[in-house]
């Protein structure tokens, strides 16, 4: 952490305390586990042990007579309810939309993976649910399961769903004009560098798992929904309006205090719409909480793609084209997101920081009889930056140059730069992201580091790493072109209280973003005034006007946004007031410091007595001005916002034993404008430890039966505190996003996307350092992969 990070200390740009943490360190904090309705009843899911077959018979009359019982539901009960649906729907190459298959609540005469919910007992207390659902009969006729994507792909292969044409959910490519100049430019080209790779599968494990609280008001007719989500008014749409069929101002929504999500509580889920729906039917509150092994089986998981991609270069060691061919997962459903992820949050940002004239990418999405795979920590750009990081370096070794000389020769350095995969940078300066990774790494002392690590038996190398990234994602009449069924568009509500204090309703949603933090930093610095006047207020769909939530680094860049529009009417408006007080032109009134006061002369009047005055209008224009002091804004920014940066790893491995171990890591990135150093440091912290996570350690495993290997943390290797290192990093690099009213440009997932590259290009060094034909390891690398790479 740099050390003047203390020097402001209040309002944009200072790194002030998270005022959350009182009550999640104190163990004070309001999750939904801690919810308990008066009365309420609990759910057991029976789940599927096999992952394809066909439901021969399912007998529930013995359990459902076991003490505690309230009923059983099966997927007859769901009968003319709708499926989950999803919200995004891809055209192909060719022109046609995706195959679509229904997904119902509970399995409906087929289960398609293993934890594929079957049945559900609502019984007085969890243990006699429990009970209840292991004495059910049930008979499944197992049918061959699906798990290699290629192989889900072939002749005859067993279909996933028997109403599709095939296994193949859509064959896209992007952009399909370029394809065949890009097919030229190889053929012209002085070298191609091919490598096929692995983006692992992942599961998200975020320290709170799922939990979903149904409740039911007999004389309103009113629904309410408690759950662990990001995005509580999304759900509200989703479920209210294609599932369960209740109007949206009868349904509420609440998402308390939520324990982490990096992408996996975005997405609606069965036990949520099942919760809800039995409330109603037994007119009783229902409670269901996830053990981590049902997390491990029913939380939808990510990455999961195989690629094949070619760089082609000039002579001159440019860039001169880029193709690639990828397979990706989208497991038995399709999850709320998850054909977006890997087409145009993928796709679009093949680019990279280089100025590559031409691209084609080709994207296969395939269902196999697993776990749905949806958005994970960075939701498509780190698959994107993984493939084309490696494949530079790798490019690199093969020319014998540098690796970060090649990558300064073909940065983009003017700005804005329309890319050929269709998405222009505003701004960015990815050599003085280099300079400053350079200078804070340390780089020129690797070569004596290496050297003290060879004397001590083990072989060091330095990876290097730049990145691009598309937050906010937005603009509505964009995604919605490209098959966005909502608009991302975000809101605030800004209510001043009549003695001057604040309350902020957001459609954004706070699990670790620290919002009741940074966002009042950015009002007191409006307004004047102290943060500690200013509350935060989310998750509640009955409080706070229809937002989209949090995901892709979106919360500050377009949330924050729909604040200051929001403020900023404010401020206009007590403008007018203190006008009036003060018998001057709205024109002459300048607020500064908590204070309202007319240019050029001392007349001053205070932001609390122009509150008041909003509220106890006795000296008040009523004929101009409405009292009361309040307004709203929806804020639908006009582009993604791109932040970028450059990464350096070092490792030490062990030749004896395979073991990698971090030794050093440096993160310099531009996120634009800053709000709260601290809280950024932290996000980007997190980050790097998943990307670590995913480059050294995690890796989600099905056999050939589609049986869950790595269902536990037994056999799921989550990092540790001694699998990091101490961080080195750096954001003063600011090139200002120029279309959000603050400037900023995301940070919360930046850390994923530039660490697992880093680290890979690092061990490759390290191999090739000791003289291993070394030029690829899949992730995780573990140590028995890096021992067995070691042996050729």
């Amino acid at each position: 952490m740099p050390k003047d990070i203390d020097a402001k200390e209040s309002g944009i740009g200072a790194a002030t305390k998270r005022r959350e943490d009182i009550r999640f360190l104190s163990g004070t904090g309001n999750y939904t586990d801690d919810i308990n309705v008066n009365g309420q009843a609990y759910v057991h899911f029976l789940r599927s042990d096999v992952a394809h077959g066909r439901i021969s018979s399912l007998e529930t009359t013995a359990a459902a007579a076991m003490p505690g019982v309230l009923r059983i539901f099966t997927g007859a009960d769901f009968e003319g309810v709708g499926g989950l649906p999803c919200g995004w729907q891809v055209t192909d190459r060719f022109g046609e939309v995706m195959q679509e298959p229904a997904h119902p609540v509970l399995a409906q005469g087929k289960v398609r993976h293993v934890g594929d919910p079957i049945a559900a007992v609502v019984a007085e207390t969890p243990e006699q649910a429990r009970d209840a659902a292991e004495a059910i009969e049930l008979e499944i006729e197992e049918l061959p399961a699906v798990i290699d994507m290629k192989a889900a792909l072939q002749d005859g292969a067993p279909k996933v769903h028997d109403d599709l044409t095939s296994n193949l959910c859509y064959d896209w490519g992007f952009v399909e004009e370029n394809k065949d100049a890009v097919n030229k430019a190889f053929d012209a080209a002085a070298h191609v560098t091919t490598l096929e790779l692995v983006n692992n599968r992942l599961i998200a494990n975020p320290m709170e798992p799922r939990v979903a609280v149904g409740d039911f008001n007999r004389a309103t007719g009113d629904s309410t929904l408690y759950t662990t989500s990001q995005n509580p008014h999304v759900i509200r749409l989703l479920m209210g309006a294609f599932v369960l069929g209740i109007p949206e101002h009868k349904l509420r929504v609440v998402a308390p205090d939520v324990g982490g999500g990096f992408g996996s509580k975005i997405f609606h889920y069965a036990e949520e719409a099942f919760c809800t729906f039995a409330a109603k039917a037994l007119n009783r509150a229902v409670k269901w909480t996830s053990s981590r092994s049902e997390a491990f089986m029913s939380d939808a998981h990510g990455r999961d793609h195989v690629t094949k991609i070619e760089l082609a270069l000039d002579a001159d060691n440019n860039f001169t084209a880029l193709r690639t061919d990828t397979l990706a997962n989208m497991g038995a459903y399709l999850s709320t997101f998850a054909p977006s992820v890997p087409t145009w949050l993928h796709g679009t940002l093949m680019a990279g920081n280089y100025k590559t004239p031409l691209i084609y990418v080709n994207v296969k999405a395939v269902f196999t009889n697993t776990v749905p795979v949806d958005a994970y920590r960075g939701a498509g750009r780190p698959e994107a930056t993984y493939q084309l990081e490696r494949v530079i370096d790798k490019a690199a070794r093969e020319l014998g140059v540098d690796p970060i000389a090649l990558r300064r020769q073909n940065f983009i350095t003017e700005f804005p730069y329309a890319t050929p995969v269709a998405v222009e940078y505003d701004t960015g300066d990815y050599v003085a992201t280099m300079d400053k990774l350079e200078e804070i790494a340390d780089l020129a002392g690797f070569a004596a580091r290496r050297a003290e690590s060879e004397k001590a038996g083990k072989l060091r190398g330095l990876g290097v790493n730049c990145y691009i990234e598309a937050c906010g994602i937005a603009p509505s009449n964009l995604v919605g072109q490209l098959g966005a069924r909502a608009g991302l568009y975000e809101s605030a509500t800004v209510r001043v209280n009549a003695t001057g204090g604040i309350v902020v309703m957001t459609g954004s949603h706070s699990h670790g973003q620290g919002h009741e933090t940074s966002f009042p930093q950015v009002i007191s610095s409006m307004i004047g005034i102290p943060e500690d006047m200013v509350e935060i207020e989310h998750g509640d769909t009955n409080n706070a006007p229809m937002g989209m939530g949090t995901y892709g680094s979106r919360s500050l860049a377009v949330g924050g946004s729909a604040m200051v529009r929001a403020t900023e009417k404010i401020i206009a408006k007590a403008k007018k007031i203190a006008a009036h007080l003060m018998e001057a032109a709205d024109a002459d009134i300048e607020l500064k410091d908590g204070k309202f006061s007319v240019a050029g002369t001392d007349k001053s009047v205070a932001w609390g007595d122009v509150t008041l005055a909003a509220y106890v209008p006795h000296n008040y224009p009523l004929e101009e001005i409405e009292p009361g002091l309040e307004e709203t804004a929806f804020y639908d920014p006009a582009n993604f916002t791109y932040p970028s940066g450059a990464y350096a790893c070092e490792v030490e491995v062990d030749p004896d034993t395979g073991k990698v171990t971090i030794e050093r890591f440096a993160a310099a990135d531009d996120f634009g404008n800053i709000v709260n150093p601290m809280i950024v440091d932290g996000q980007v912290h997190g980050g790097i430890g998943q990307g670590i996570g995913q480059a050294l350690l995690e890796g989600c495993v099905y056999d050939e039966n589609g049986q869950l290997l790595s269902a536990s943390f037994m056999d799921y290797a989550m990092p540790r505190a001694d699998d990091v290192p101490f961080y080195q990093v750096d954001h003063s690099c600011q090139t200002p996003c120029t279309h959000n009213p603050l400037g900023v440009k995301g940070c919360g997932e930046a850390g994923a996307i530039g660490s697992p590259p880093a680290v890979v290009n690092a061990v490759v060094d390290a191999l090739q350092s000791a003289g291993k034909p070394v030029t690829h390891i899949d992730m995780p690398l573990s140590p028995a992969r890096v021992w067995a790479a070691m042996q050729g």
